[in-house]
């Protein structure tokens, strides 16, 4: 488990970023460009390395009712990771822009998920794979599959 110092590091690297203190010692971090209500990515973040990210509703992760997750346990890499994805995720328009979502496996196969009139469509290339009726549809079959989502796109 990382320490309080060690997390407060890989957040650092966010420059995006901004720090609050809170009460009772602990830290919150601010996304200020947020397009969301929600402008805190990291809440009470406490020198015993307790902590939580937000992540909204990014299929990926399990979070809370109010969209958080523990990071009490993360490693560098998934701390890492979570906040960048945060951030992502937290740069997008909440009104909706078509689902256009780069999904990747550990093989390196690399699908497409686009909406398209009302349908949420997975490509390998060119080729079309299969079709859903809902982006959560979709994200629960890739995930299901061993993809994970990438940069870029509109998540």
């Amino acid at each position: 488990m990382l320490n309080f110092a060690e997390k407060e590091a890989i957040i650092g690297k966010f420059p995006e970023l901004t720090r609050k203190e809170v009460s009772m010692g602990r830290v919150n971090y601010h996304f200020d460009e947020s397009l969301h209500e929600k402008k805190i990515v990291v809440r009470h973040l406490h020198e015993n390395g307790n902590g939580f990210v937000y992540v909204g509703k990014l299929p990926e992760y399990e979070a809370d009712k109010k969209g958080f997750i523990n990071i009490r346990e993360f490693s560098a890499e998934e701390l890492e990771q979570v906040i960048a994805d945060a951030i992502a995720y937290l740069s997008t328009d909440p009104a909706g822009e078509p689902v256009n979502e780069t999904w990747k496996n550990r093989e390196g196969t690399v699908l497409h998920l686009k909406e398209e009139n009302g349908y949420f469509n997975l490509y390998y290339g060119d080729n079309l794979e299969e079709g859903f009726g809902s982006a959560k549809e979709a994200h629960v079959y890739l995930l299901d599959e061993g993809f994970r989502p990438q940069g870029g796109g509109n998540r």
